[in-house]
């Protein structure tokens, strides 16, 4: 689970580590009330992608009517196909330095690893690929932690400004608790900057929970839909699907994870990739599956869909009729394979007689059926006829 940047800032808050004085806005008014006595802000987009600043996603503002004037224009923004639904007002900062610092798990030697870098502000992967040498590794025995000794070893190997470095400490070790207090995998502060009056700030934050720890952490549980990167994803959550998406052409539809699974092995099976994992639940109704097909048409790589659904508290008749609705609301130009079985199978298949919709009694035959029926619009599109 990946933590917005103002999520992330109130957990380092909470532990004493020093970040801007800010708070999160969901309307303007609200951005231009947190700026009053603040002096000047930055409006800074709350979504999870990079280069929000050059897509116009932070803006700086003197005043609280600017700050105002700021967050009309980047609530509502689409940013890399997720929605600006959040804006971080915190205090300005004059940044002399950038120096980067994260912690994350090194699975090959079974423990924490910490990572600094005087080359803060950019990717750290672009510093990785072109400059390896600028980053500084410190293993962490699990047993006894972060010690304040290899903090201020892997300060002064990376060239960490020593009259900051009482401040740098702090921020690490802070850091350092954050991460094992939470259970995160990756725990970043880039920038880590120095301001023009000497003291050390963690200038953004960035935390990915490890989702098979969520359970002990209820207080997380509401930052869930704001966790999603994909936008996609972030669409099946608002309709309370399970969706991750993938990168194949061949959509997937089923109720329960384990058909679904399967329902992947078979499209493998005869040569097609799988665009996603969209499972239903049990006793899905029309309209859940309806919603279904639209989150599968939203993405532009499906050429085709495979739905599977063997009944038990899902009723067939409840699919088709989810089905129709769909081709009666939506663009559905794909083709489409459907396998319905189990509980009321024989109402459903009465429901879509003379519509467009066949169920079929064998799911690789139909599957095959979807996948000659791409390569054939793949063909026309590739001749110029489509």
């Amino acid at each position: 689970m990946l933590l917005q940047e103002y999520m992330g800032k109130d957990l380092l808050r909470a532990a004493g580590v020093p970040v801007p004085a800010g708070a999160v806005a969901e309307t303007a008014g609200q951005a231009e009330g947190i700026a009053r006595g603040m002096g000047p802000v930055a409006v800074k987009a709350q979504v999870l992608v990079g280069g929000r600043g050059k897509a116009g996603g932070i803006k700086l503002a003197d005043t609280p009517r600017e700050a105002y004037e700021a967050a009309q224009r980047i609530l509502g923004m689409d940013l890399k196909g997720l929605t600006v639904r959040k804006v971080l007002v915190e205090e300005q900062q004059k940044i002399a330095k950038e120096y980067y610092a994260g912690l994350t798990l090194d699975r090959s030697k079974h423990r924490f690893i910490l990572m600094l870098s005087s080359m803060g502000g950019v990717d750290i992967e672009e510093v990785a690929v072109s400059h390896p040498e600028a980053i500084v590794r410190t293993w962490i025995d699990p047993a006894y932690g972060l010690q304040t000794w290899q903090i201020n070893q892997a300060m002064f190997d990376a060239g960490f400004e020593p009259s900051a470095m009482k401040d740098l400490r702090k921020i690490l070790g802070g850091l350092y608790r954050v991460m094992v207090d939470t259970d995160a995998l990756l725990a970043e502060v880039n920038p880590l900057a120095i301001t023009e009056e000497g003291r050390a700030i963690a200038a953004d934050a960035k935390f990915d929970l490890d989702d098979a720890a969520i359970y002990r952490h209820p207080e997380f549980a509401a930052f869930g839909a704001e966790s999603i990167t994909d936008p996609i994803e972030a669409y099946a959550a608002e309709k309370s699907l399970t969706y991750v998406r993938l990168e194949g052409d061949v959509g997937i539809i089923g109720n329960g994870a384990g058909l679904v699974m399967m329902t992947l092995d078979v499209v493998k099976s005869v040569g097609g990739q799988p665009a996603n994992f969209l499972d239903i639940g049990g006793g899905a109704r029309a309209d859940v599956i309806r919603n279904a097909i639209e989150v599968l048409l939203k993405d532009p790589n499906v050429k085709g869909m495979v739905i599977n659904v063997f009944g038990g508290i899902t009723r067939g008749d409840e699919v088709a009729r989810g089905l129709l609705e769909a081709a009666k609301t939506l663009d559905l130009r794909v083709p489409v394979a459907i396998r319905l079985a189990g509980t009321n199978e024989e109402e459903g298949r009465k429901i879509l007689e003379g519509s467009d919709f066949t169920p079929a009694s064998d799911l690789v035959e139909a599957t095959k059926a979807v996948m000659e029926q791409i390569e054939e619009q793949g063909a026309v599109t590739a001749g110029g006829h489509a």
